[in-house]
């Protein structure tokens, strides 16, 4: 860790109250020297909460869904460890699972994805409050984004959220049998409830590990 990392980890980790507010480069900077991923917010930064294997095991069969579908489309389709800049300068937060379609994103020296179609959240008790909350609120901000889908990790049920074209307004739909087809039809695109599932044995639902990311 250079000077510069170390003096913004002092900071960071010392100084309970973080009463210095990190620019995005300084942000940027930090974060990729850190073993922690960080999630941004009006200059402050919010360590990320510790998953369980469902979840992982849930992001990597959306993940592998997606991508069957989409790289062939030429898009892109990342997960956990890449950032998008929601609102510029303001928020930046590591969404579960990314699809971009926008030839700025898909450049290979980005830090940052500004452009997605898709976002994706596996819901855990602990951060289901902020997906629903807080993050929802700030992702429909988003002018490219299409859909976001919030999947939880207890029980088989997908809720998306698809905005009606050429307007702010959005539509929500649930699905909770395993039979059940999630469609994207503004991407031609669907996928079965069964198929995220597919392999994992839900736990009943317990304490996760708590999280500090509350704006």
């Amino acid at each position: 860790m250079d000077s510069a990392s170390s003096t913004l980890f002092h900071m960071l980790t010392n100084t309970p109250n973080q009463p210095n507010r990190l620019t995005v480069d300084e942000y940027l900077q930090f974060e990729e020297k850190s073993e922690v991923r960080h999630e941004f917010f009006k200059g402050k930064v919010y360590a990320m909460a510790g998953t369980t294997l469902t979840h992982n095991l849930l992001v990597d069969n959306v993940k592998d869904l997606l991508k069957r579908h989409f790289r062939p489309r030429g898009c892109q389709v990342f997960s956990e460890s890449i950032k998008v800049e929601v609102i510029r300068g303001i928020y930046i937060p590591y969404p579960d699972v990314i699809v971009t379609c926008h030839p700025f994103d898909l450049r290979g020296e980005q830090y940052l994805i500004r452009q997605p179609r898709i976002l994706v959240e596996v819901l855990s008790k602990s951060t289901a409050h902020i997906d629903r909350g807080f993050k929802w609120r700030n992702y429909r901000k988003l002018p490219s984004l299409w859909y976001y889908v919030l999947v939880d990790q207890y029980s088989t049920t997908v809720e998306l959220f698809s905005r009606i074209e050429q307007t702010d307004e959005w539509i929500n739909t649930m699905y909770e049998s395993v039979d059940d087809t999630v469609v994207f039809p503004r991407l031609d695109f669907e996928l079965t409830v069964g198929a995220i599932y597919a392999g994992i044995e839900l736990l009943p639902e317990a304490d996760d590990t708590p999280t500090d990311l509350q704006p």
